[in-house]
């Protein structure tokens, strides 16, 4: 493998990410990978790139995106008015699992988070995927909280009781 190089999306990075998160069992369920891309991939990365408080990292080899993040800051009254970064959507192509790049791009935000004085980390993860569990486990995170969603399009359809 050649080198690794971690930066910031840039629009014409948006198929492969796309592709990546499509790309394993609960992926396939939620997300639309074609091309043209659907508009509503190309509009929500136009708004991660203007908000300040998000970043979209992906990390490359060869000129190919092979894995993705955002990166999303939050400025809480809690802790005494810290600063929290919240990495998502974090995936790594299948056919670089296990090679230490995903442990690269984590420690590489990290390094983002603890450079903006952020006091906190954190991250949610599905039940499912309990080999990543592991995977953030090694790299010390705790399941300190239980995390909990709401489906508006389940509950504007009146499935809330």
């Amino acid at each position: 493998m050649s080198e690794i190089k971690i930066r910031e999306a840039a629009k014409d990075d948006l198929p492969e990410i796309i592709r990546i998160l499509a790309d394993d069992t609960l992926g396939s369920q939620r997300e639309d990978y074609r091309l043209p891309l659907p508009q509503c991939y190309i509009d929500a990365f136009n708004n991660i790139s203007k908000d300040e408080n998000s970043i979209l990292l992906v990390v490359c080899t060869d000129g190919k995106v092979i894995g993705s993040m955002q990166i999303t800051f939050t400025q809480y009254l809690s802790h005494r008015g810290s600063l929290r970064a919240t990495f998502e959507n974090i995936r790594i192509a299948q056919d670089f699992r296990g090679s230490g790049i995903g442990t690269r791009l984590l420690k590489h935000a990290i390094d983002i988070a603890k450079n903006k004085n952020c006091s906190i980390v954190q991250l949610t993860t599905n039940k499912s995927r309990t080999d990543a569990h592991g995977f953030y486990q090694r790299l010390g995170f705790r399941a300190s909280h239980e995390g909990m969603k709401l489906s508006l399009e389940q509950y504007n359809n009146g499935s809330e009781n």
